[in-house]
């Protein structure tokens, strides 16, 4: 196991090491925009430009640029520590923005994965236990409805229903109570309806993909097996069948977790939240490129982090898996 772990950390590192280069490629080498005139704002003067170019290294090889990108976000070559540039727009440091903005996100993706769990794995093994039935038709059914409703489309209809403040019913805080709640108690409240929003088509795709993997893995023949000495149903599907179904998911719920932690781009951007998901859009929509390029390193950091954790999980949900 530990050889097994040292690999894979030397692959993260490799994998971090390509995304920074192709990150690198299309926001230095190919941008749509000459970056010193995007930092001298509107109407630049070349004077200006041409200082701009000299102060940030520009007019150096992208190679040399590169290697100067790399040691920055590198905290042993870094001589201020870890950094991802600075704004375009407001000349502060990428990095400080995004661990502001980061507790919101990891509060959002945490609560999120609970509800999406708690109701999506029993559905789908109720599901799958009860097959052809018409609770089967009817959950997978609905399910099949949250996976076509764009998470945009459902927080808004969501906001306009339920908005204490603008909805019909007037149920739960809105957009931007987040950025109004002062306790943990209250943010909690002003994310009930992101949690439900976010986590609607993931509890259903994680219900109909346990159904799935569940049903084949009760065909199986040490289930069988299992029946046929006497150990009873409960434990049968849960002992056994469950274990060994659940496996992808905890590949999905990884992948998932690292995406969402990256930023979950619409739902903070519905319901005005300010996590790293709205900081990456409003840097979109300002091209400002060393914010986008910085949320995009961190994105894949979280992703790849969460595939080694799941990989070395894998030994202990599923004893049939040996490193």
């Amino acid at each position: 196991m530990a050889a097994y772990i040292v690999r894979r950390l030397v692959w993260v590192i490799f994998l971090l090491f390509v995304v920074t280069l192709v990150t690198f490629i299309v926001f230095t080498v190919l941008p749509a925009a000459d970056p010193a005139v995007l930092r001298a704002g509107r109407q630049p003067s070349p004077e200006l430009v041409a200082a701009i170019r000299k102060q940030f290294g520009l007019d150096d090889p992208k190679i040399v640029q590169f290697i100067r990108y790399i040691g920055q976000i590198l905290p042993v070559f870094g001589h201020d520590g870890v950094n991802f540039g600075y704004s375009y727009q407001s000349n502060q440091a990428v990095l400080p923005q995004i661990l502001n903005r980061m507790p919101a996100t990891i509060f959002l993706t945490g609560g999120a994965v609970v509800v999406w769990l708690s109701v999506g794995l029993p559905i789908g093994m109720i599901s799958a236990v009860k097959t052809g039935s018409w609770l089967d038709r009817l959950t997978m059914g609905v399910a099949l409805v949250f996976i076509s409703a764009p998470v945009y489309f459902f927080g808004l209809v969501a906001l306009f229903l339920f908005d204490d403040s603008i909805g019909k019913f007037k149920l739960l805080p809105g957009s931007g109570a987040y950025q109004d709640a002062h306790t943990i108690f209250g943010k909690a409240e002003a994310l009930i309806m992101p949690w439900i929003v976010l986590a609607a088509s993931f509890a259903a795709i994680y219900a109909r993909f346990l159904r799935g993997n569940l049903i084949d893995t009760l065909q199986e023949d040490y289930i069988r097996t299992a029946r046929a000495k006497g150990l009873s149903e409960r434990k049968v599907i849960f002992k056994h069948g469950v274990r060994s179904a659940i496996t992808p998911i905890v590949t999905l719920l990884g992948l998932d977790i690292g995406i969402l932690l990256g930023g979950a781009i619409l739902t903070e951007t519905v319901f005005n939240i300010q996590g790293i998901g709205r900081f990456a859009y409003e840097a979109i929509v300002r091209f400002d490129l060393p914010v986008i390029q910085g949320t995009v390193l961190f994105g894949a950091f979280f992703i790849v982090i969460m595939n080694l954790i799941v990989d070395i999980l894998y030994a202990f949900i599923d004893p049939r898996v040996r490193y």
